[in-house]
């Protein structure tokens, strides 16, 4: 056993478990940055036929694919004893419970075969620190060379969220939607529109095709200072609706050009909605850089005008690399990572618990 009980001066290698909603995810992570191995076995394909996340499905899928998953993260980073690493991190929330308890009872079961300290890491910090991840290959963000304090924009399928960090460890929420989240209404408008699931991909699609003026489409919460940091997509989503009713039941078909031009415009004006509060933001707190995160900061379009926008005020901005931006195993690890770095001495119980609206 190489190292049960960090030190915290030699290398810290840890195995990092992620099955919050519909991907299985095992990671080896060193240091908190750097990713010796991740594997995800998607379920993209199950849940395309049901339109959405199916929960019983996604937990079913996980208990088939985790300690393959696991296995062969083990594998790929020339661990072949998990009592060699040094702590099992895993996500405990937010999301869906009959995932989560997947992968926190897997990593329980490492923890008492191997002696090895269990870590249980909020979701949300792993797409923060999905920013300091780095591999063979690529860097996931040059995050290490921003000024605190840092607006990170947590946009993915089930969250939005904007938050002010003011240095590891330490963030402040300042926002957050009100209703769906940015991903949770890609995947509603693309369903409306008859392009398929996951709705993201499918709507980046059909909008190279689309003119975004065409459609002029509302503004929620404009001028309310009151939600001056937040989100609304519920209106929009509606907005979307009538828009699709009026041009008929079989428009998907047989308007392809309607269908393209308002893929384009709802695309643009997620990514103005998000951007023009994460502006707000910078201004407000004097903030050294910009932090996209999530499923969603892997969209073309938000990803290029981010990079405009925020070259014009000069104000740095990273988003990870594509591989880090959806749900993953290396992200955990990092937060996880980074957490040791802070306290060598952190760890929780066997007794710990999965929360399916685990606050930030």
């Amino acid at each position: 056993m190489r190292n049960p009980v960090w030190d915290g001066c030699s290398p810290l290698r840890l195995l990092a478990i992620e099955t919050s909603c519909d991907e299985t995810s095992a990671a080896v992570v060193e240091d908190g940055e750097l990713v010796l191995s991740c594997v995800v076995a998607s379920q993209m394909d199950i849940h395309a036929r049901f339109g959405g996340i199916y929960p019983e499905a996604a937990s079913r899928q996980h208990v088939l694919a985790i300690d393959h998953v696991v296995h062969q993260a083990l594998t790929q980073a020339a661990v072949s004893d998990p009592g060699d690493l040094g702590a099992v991190a895993v996500t405990r929330g937010p999301g869906l419970v009959g995932s989560l308890l997947v992968g926190v009872n897997m990593a329980k079961g490492l923890c008492l075969s191997s002696g090895l300290p269990l870590l249980g890491v909020n979701h949300l910090w792993g797409h923060i620190y999905s920013l300091w991840l780095r591999d063979g290959n690529a860097i996931g963000c040059e995050s290490r060379e921003l000024a605190f304090p840092l607006v990170f924009l947590i946009v993915s399928g089930g969250h939005t969220e904007l938050v002010l960090m003011e240095d590891h460890g330490q963030v402040r929420a300042l926002g957050g939607t009100l209703d769906d989240a940015a991903g949770e209404a890609f995947d509603k408008v693309a369903r409306l529109l008859d392009l398929g699931f996951p709705g993201g991909p499918a709507i980046q699609k059909a909008a190279l095709d689309g003119d975004p003026g065409r459609y002029d489409l509302p503004y929620p919460l404009r001028g309310n200072p009151k939600h001056r940091f937040d989100f609304s997509f519920s209106g929009l989503k509606t907005h979307m609706l009538h828009r699709v009713r009026a041009m008929g039941a079989d428009a998907p078909q047989t308007q392809p050009q309607a269908v393209s031009d308002l893929a384009a415009a709802f695309e643009a004006q997620v990514a103005t909605l998000l951007l023009d509060r994460v502006e707000d933001a910078v201004r407000e707190f004097g903030a050294g850089g910009v932090c996209l995160c999530g499923g969603v900061s892997a969209n073309q379009r938000l990803r290029r005008e981010a990079e405009i926008r925020f070259r014009r005020i000069g104000v740095p901005m990273r988003i990870p690399s594509l591989t880090y931006c959806t749900d993953n195993a290396a992200m955990i690890g990092a937060a996880a990572g980074f957490r040791l770095r802070r306290d060598p001495q952190a760890r929780d119980g066997l007794d710990l618990d999965v929360m399916a609206r685990l606050p930030l």
